[in-house]
């Protein structure tokens, strides 16, 4: 394990100075050394246990959470819905059981990485002398899991007690689908029994000084065309032929995704209001031991594309033109979909999370981070997929956010890193939400308001 030189505490302390400000603005203590350094050893010991898709270490990263749950005299439960695919549930119960509860999603799993291509190992949680934490899952997302504890740990120490009950969920498989975890866990009579009305889940990190709020998610389509055609001489011109079939296809592709990224770039459309195409792979030819035969056109010939279409979006024209246009079967082609997930819930109504008055966890949220003293840019789209998109299809308030401003955008990248004043100023924002969600009551209810909390 390779951990930050001592020698460098001055230049880091200088670092988190701007973090003791904003926590005595808000009328909060800020940790002292020791405990500055058993929380981020915390968070170095969750990044180094190896949770990389596709054989995660998933008894360790259990044996792990559940010691911190017991740390904090919180429930715990693990359970599989897949045989070895543990989710990991926490209850911090409330004073009133009969206030539906708050959910705080996150993954275990991490992505894929190549060492060679990283300044400190994957795995090493290093911290440079500028404060930055290294390690796969940094921001994607054990950073968020820790922090949930984190700000659960320092509210008990505070005396807290929530009126609503607080689960913490654990999950296997997020970054390849979410199908034995998250999915599972939502249409579970376990999560029945759970009686949640609001997740949290991830975001997205901010490269400026405003905190990143998703309110819905691009729904990913993964799409294979496949293309046949008669076989032929390499110089033989003739109609029909599987390459020539598929670079129709592949034209009347790129000519839709000119004209979706025509939008953007002039400024009539967001990210997450048109939908992106884009090819990722490409697949013809004959081989041969020297590469590929180049005198014989192939009988076959097929095209991958990663589609991402907002909940806005017109499903069945989406669907149609691939069906006419993109891979018609009046020109020898066929197409499945490798993963195709509805941007619409199980009534039909798009997956989009209120922003307005009328959904008061959107408000709460943004009056916990504006009294911890953070900014919050303009509500967004998610690009990405994430598992809130389970709990949106049952009908719940989902919203993303991970708590990271002024940090690089390095989910699924080399050198993937948080910086200490960022993760310990992420603390302080949950400690504000938690307190804020756990304590909230809905006007009426006994004669208190949001308000008087």
């Amino acid at each position: 394990m390779e951990k930050a030189c001592n020698s460098h505490y001055h230049n880091q302390s200088l670092l988190l100075l701007p973090l003791f400000l904003s926590l005595l603005v808000a009328g909060l203590a800020y940790p002292t050394q020791d405990e500055q350094s058993q929380i981020i050893s915390r968070f170095q010991q969750y990044l180094q246990i190896n949770t990389t898709q596709p054989s995660p270490d998933y008894q360790s990263s259990t044996q792990f959470l559940l010691s911190q749950a017991n740390s904090l005299s919180l429930e715990s439960q693990v359970i599989e819905f897949v045989k070895g695919k543990p989710v990991i549930l926490l209850k911090w119960p409330g004073s009133d059981l009969s206030l539906p509860s708050i959910l705080l999603n996150s993954h275990t799993d991490v992505v894929p990485f190549e060492p060679s291509k990283w300044t400190h190992p994957p795995l090493g949680a290093y911290i440079d002398e500028g404060g930055n934490i290294f390690g796969r899952g940094s921001q994607d997302m054990k950073s968020v899991g820790m922090q949930y504890l984190e700000a659960i740990r320092r509210l008990k120490l505070s005396g807290f007690q929530p009126k609503r009950s607080l689960y913490l969920s654990f999950v296997p498989d997020e970054e390849i689908g979410g199908y034995d975890g998250a999915k599972k866990l939502a249409y579970s009579d376990v999560f029945k029994d759970m009686n949640v009305e609001i997740v949290l889940d991830e975001g997205l990190p901010s490269t400026d000084e405003n905190y990143r709020l998703f309110y819905a998610e691009m729904a990913p389509w993964w799409l294979v065309i496949k293309s046949n055609g008669a076989p032929g001489h390499g110089a033989k011109l003739y109609d029909n032929s599987a390459m020539e079939n598929l670079l129709k296809s592949i034209e009347s592709i790129r000519r839709f995704r000119a004209s979706q990224f025509d939008l953007l770039k002039a400024g009539l459309k967001s990210k997450g209001d048109v939908i992106s195409v884009n090819m990722v792979f490409l697949k013809a030819g004959t081989p041969s031991p020297t590469g590929f035969v180049m005198n014989l056109q192939p009988s076959e010939a097929e095209a991958g594309f990663d589609i991402r279409a907002p909940p806005t979006a017109d499903i069945e024209s989406l669907e149609k033109r691939i069906e006419e246009e993109w891979a018609p079967a009046s020109r020898n082609m066929t197409f499945e979909f490798k993963q195709k997930v509805t941007p619409h819930d199980d009534l039909g109504r798009p997956l989009i999370t209120a922003t307005d008055d009328s959904n008061p966890w959107w408000t709460l949220i943004e009056e916990a981070i504006n009294k911890a003293n953070g900014k919050i840019g303009k509500p967004e789209i998610l690009s990405g997929a994430t598992d809130a998109r389970y709990f949106r299809q049952l009908g719940l308030t989902a919203i993303g956010f991970s708590p990271m401003t002024n940090t690089p955008f390095l989910l699924h990248d080399h050198n993937e890193f948080l910086n200490k004043a960022e993760y310990f100023k992420g603390i302080n924002v949950y400690e504000s939400i938690i307190e804020a969600y756990t304590s909230y009551i809905p006007p009426g209810r006994d004669g208190v308001s949001r308000d008087e909390l």
